[in-house]
């Protein structure tokens, strides 16, 4: 004996214009000692009518009826009257009739001389169409989770962009302002003064000043290149030529992009993904020489970041190290786009970036 999921008896609708045979499924119910209650409709529009206003655990169907069929009494539902389980209870209708209703979407067929087995196939059918419905609950969260796991990913990067600027903002206009300034005093310094041992000490601080002008620019470079405003080339060519200087690792960039529109965020977009890609060059790789490949043919922006050192096997994507390659593949995401890692152990590795423009090279958000 089975009862619905909140433990109430079973709420069964009847199709069947036979009293005789609807009596005999109600006994045949009786006997199995389940708790239930059966209505019985025998039109095609009070089958509907009432489908759609109450709420069943499960239908029985005669397939042959007065004016019209089971399949007829499928097709007339609206879609949520049809995630009830419907079974086909009815006589000889032939093997090609029964197939069609089950791949229309009827549950499972019980010929009318087997009523027997009415209990357990009924059983067998809410627990599956429940099983189904558990799973589809199911999916729907993971998708809601999901979607809300992106947004926030996309107001995270949002917010470290918009962190950056400022910080870069804050370096240009107070660190870099002052270095410029103390570098400016120093030289005003040495020409008033004629000891070697000072001018010495002098050349020594000034250089350093240099040197820490130079990491500032670097390090707002890094957060938030200002050369971005003037197009996603310069800032890649910048970003490629800095990296060949600190690594020593033969770089070259070629860009044929035609467009000259892209989107702010598209161009953030790539150029992060080039700057995490030649980051995981300088950790990883182990290479001799970097290729960077921009292009906006086909209607589509391409980035290619590729290798020569050592790759990977698929097997490490799951590691600690592969938190920016998927940090990527979100910043993709973020803007309809797409990011495809290549790579084997000794081949190299290759990293994508591909975003179609039909839509987002007019958005300038």
């Amino acid at each position: 004996m089975f009862e619905s999921i909140a433990g109430d008896p079973l709420h069964l609708l009847h199709l069947e214009d036979s009293p005789l045979d609807h009596d005999l499924v109600r006994r045949t119910l009786q006997r199995s000692g389940l708790s239930f209650s059966l209505d019985r409709v025998d039109t095609l529009d009070e089958f509907v009518t009432l489908s759609t206003s109450e709420r069943f655990d499960a239908v029985l169907a005669d397939y042959q009826l007065t004016g019209f069929t089971a399949i007829d009494a499928w097709r007339a539902l609206p879609d949520a009257a049809r995630r009830v389980p419907m079974i086909l209870l009815s006589g000889a209708i032939g093997e090609a009739a029964a197939v069609a209703a089950i791949k229309l979407g009827y549950s499972d067929y019980l010929p009318k001389d087997d009523l027997g087995r009415l209990p357990h196939v009924l059983q067998r059918a809410i627990e599956s169409n429940q099983t189904r419905l558990a799973k589809e609950r199911s999916e729907a969260e993971l998708a809601h989770s999901e979607s809300r796991l992106a947004g926030f990913a996309a107001h995270l990067q949002t917010a470290i962009e918009q962190e950056r600027a400022s910080i870069a903002r804050e370096i240009h206009d107070d660190i870099g302002g002052a270095l410029a300034a103390a570098k400016l005093d120093l030289a005003r310094i040495r020409r008033h003064l004629s000891a070697p041992a000072s001018l010495s000490h002098l050349d020594a601080a000034t250089e350093m000043l240099q040197h820490a002008l130079g990491a500032s620019q670097r390090i707002m470079m890094n957060l938030r290149p200002a050369l971005l405003e003037e197009g996603l080339v310069p800032a890649l060519e910048w970003l490629v030529s800095s990296f060949e200087r600190r690594t020593g690792i033969s770089a070259l960039l070629r860009a044929t992009l035609v467009r000259q529109d892209l989107a702010p965020d598209i161009g953030l977009v790539a150029y992060r993904t080039a700057q995490e890609a030649l980051t995981n060059v300088t950790k990883h790789a182990h290479c001799s020489r970097v290729r960077v490949e921009l292009s906006d043919t086909g209607h589509a922006l391409t980035l290619e970041v590729s290798d020569n050192g050592r790759g990977f096997s698929p097997g490490k994507r799951s590691k600690r190290h592969s938190f920016g390659l998927e940090g990527l593949h979100e910043r993709a995401r973020s803007i309809g786009g797409w990011l495809d890692v290549s790579s084997r152990e000794g081949g190299g590795t290759s990293i994508t970036l591909t975003v179609p423009l039909s839509d987002l090279a007019q958005d300038t958000a």
